[in-house]
């Protein structure tokens, strides 16, 4: 069969990897979401909003039920979140979020991708503070003034609204995703949102070049291949 064949069985295994880590990392994250915050995702909304995003990305069912059942068991893992900060590849500033259940392995893991890419792990703090922590709803809907007044009418903390090409995008104060969230709901009923998560945005970009993108992106690529990372938020800009 040669060497296509070859190329073949290296990219599936490829594809095969990088499922089995979405799958593990949803599975971890639901399980959490559940059992800090109940496991009836009509009474969770940040549990609907994970699950929702889970069947977008196509993640099976019985993974999405097996953190679930996880959960209502009570025992199980102890994941604790963690965050990491500091400044990449020409000086972006990077914000990895972790699940761990063993922070001092998570922590010399998540060290060693800074080290070996000449990154700069720093203290809580060190760049977080340049990045604003909001909370994004992005659903159809072309009614701009409608969905600020439902917001504003739920004393929602509302930081931005954006329309574009039959799309609305809301940003809000991070504490306010939930109620947000339900004040969008009981004023347009059910929401197919395309867009609903908690993220770090940078307020400013810093540019990247040469070999500084190479780099830059081996770092990526070792933080993704931590079972524990959930998330990473950066400000470089190619």
């Amino acid at each position: 069969m040669g060497r296509a064949y070859q190329n073949r069985k290296v990219s599936m295994a490829k594809t095969s990897d990088a499922k089995a880590k979405l799958y593990s990392k949803y599975g971890r994250e639901i399980y959490v979401c559940a059992k800090s915050g109940g496991v009836d995702p009509d009474g969770n909304l940040a549990l609907r909003g994970l699950i929702d995003r889970a069947k977008k990305d196509q993640v099976p069912s019985h993974v999405i039920e097996k953190g679930i059942e996880k959960a209502k068991g009570g025992g199980g893992e102890d994941f604790a979140p963690a965050r990491y900060e500091g400044f990449g590849p020409g000086g972006c500033m990077v914000i990895v979020d972790c699940l761990t259940d063993n922070p001092n392995r998570t922590f010399g893991d998540v060290r060693l991708c800074f080290t070996k890419t000449k990154c700069k792990i720093g203290t809580q703090g060190t760049v977080s503070h340049m990045f604003d922590h909001v909370a994004i709803l992005a659903f159809k809907n072309d009614n701009e003034d409608a969905v600020l007044e439902a917001l504003l009418s739920a004393d929602v903390d509302v930081a931005d609204v954006e329309s574009d090409e039959g799309k609305i995008t809301v940003f809000t104060a991070q504490a306010d995703y939930f109620k947000a969230k339900q004040a969008l709901i009981d004023a347009f009923g059910e929401i197919d949102f395309d867009m609903d998560a908690i993220q770090f945005l940078p307020r400013s970009v810093t540019s990247i070049n040469g070999d500084d993108i190479d780099l830059f992106e081996k770092f990526l690529d070792m933080l993704n291949d931590l079972d524990d990372v959930q998330n990473i938020y950066h400000d470089a800009e190619y």
